[in-house]
């Protein structure tokens, strides 16, 4: 393995193609098309007659069902203890009645799904490297508590998910079930924060963060994705490209409306109605150079909504162009 650089590649280095793991895998272009009596297989307990979308979207990423694996017994240590995490690595920030959990994305990045109850609510923390798309969803069902776990699906290069009791796939980005007896079902998006590491500590001293359960099993730390948010265009992805911006740039999706990153970078704030949304330094890329804690900067991005006297978070991602523009055909990007 050649030695660290914190450079800015403009295609993706040799390590991402050669690494044989299950979430560099993601990136194979050989993605083979959709074909439900094959998948019906694998999946003999998905309903494949009921569906909200064209079969032909969703392709293969590779790695097979559970392929990349979800943690469904997370462990944490206190924040205190940590010694491994950057100031500015990009974690998600969670907290729920008190309970406060960082989800360093060194770890999503390899496992895209973690299953955790936090404050007493039973909830999926996902993050897809593709999308950059990271959201907390209540993992609650029509009442019953379920698990996610990865299909090894893509659909416009999102995470397919699937839940472990109707085995029905779902859209990380949208929280909605696409295929199956569950099919147009959302699940409840929690207000989470994608922030440096050093944010989250400060705001919560007592919190927890997650480490893994295996320190071994794979590269924690390392981006297997190089130069992917640089790139001229996404992998694994046919749809149409959005008008007036690049599709790779970022953007901070809220609902049906979504801001360049690069216009609220200028700005510092926006007011949008009773929304605000704030940027500050600080943050690196998790998706620029191989070593995660060495990309380059993009920022803290919060984003919460006037209530009284105060404010209150409101669920956002920091997404790139052309996912909110596949998702949100009809919505806006501010530029």
């Amino acid at each position: 393995m050649s030695k660290l650089r914190n450079t800015r590649p403009r295609r993706l280095t040799a390590f991402g193609f050669a690494a044989l793991l299950p979430a560099a895998l993601c990136l194979i272009s050989v993605a083979a098309l959709a074909n439900p009596e094959r998948w019906a297989r694998e999946w003999p307990d998905t309903d494949f007659s009921q569906a909200s979308v064209v079969f032909d979207e969703i392709l293969s990423g590779g790695p097979p069902k559970d392929g990349i694996p979800s943690i469904d017994q997370p462990q944490f240590v206190d924040v205190a203890k940590v010694t491994d995490l950057s100031a500015s690595e990009p974690v998600v920030g969670l907290s729920i009645n008190g309970d406060a959990r960082a989800y360093p994305l060194r770890i999503l990045t390899w496992h895209e799904i973690v299953n955790d109850t936090v404050g007493g609510v039973a909830v999926a923390v996902t993050y897809c490297p593709l999308c950059n798309s990271a959201v907390v969803f209540e993992r609650s069902v029509e009442g019953e508590v379920t698990e996610f776990g990865t299909t090894g699906k893509l659909r416009n290069s999102d995470l397919v998910m699937y839940d472990r009791k109707s085995e029905s796939w779902w859209q990380q980005f949208l929280g909605e079930a696409i295929v199956g007896e569950r099919t147009g079902t959302r699940l409840k998006i929690v207000p989470a924060r994608l922030e440096s590491w050093s944010r989250f500590a400060a705001r919560f001293p007592d919190g927890r963060v997650l480490i893994p359960n295996n320190p071994g099993l794979r590269p924690y730390g390392a981006n297997p994705y190089v130069g992917y948010d640089t790139l001229d265009r996404p992998f694994l992805y046919n749809g149409e490209m959005p008008v007036g911006i690049a599709p790779m740039k970022r953007v901070i999706a809220v609902g049906a409306e979504a801001w360049a990153l690069d216009l609220l970078r200028e700005k510092g704030k926006i007011e949008s109605g009773d929304l605000l949304l704030t940027w500050e330094p600080g943050q690196n890329s998790a998706l620029d150079t191989r070593s995660i804690a060495e990309g380059r900067e993009v920022g803290n991005v919060v984003v919460q909504r006037k209530a009284g006297d105060g404010t209150v978070d409101v669920p956002y991602d920091v997404t790139f162009a052309f996912v909110f523009h596949a998702f949100r055909p009809e919505g806006t990007i501010h530029q």
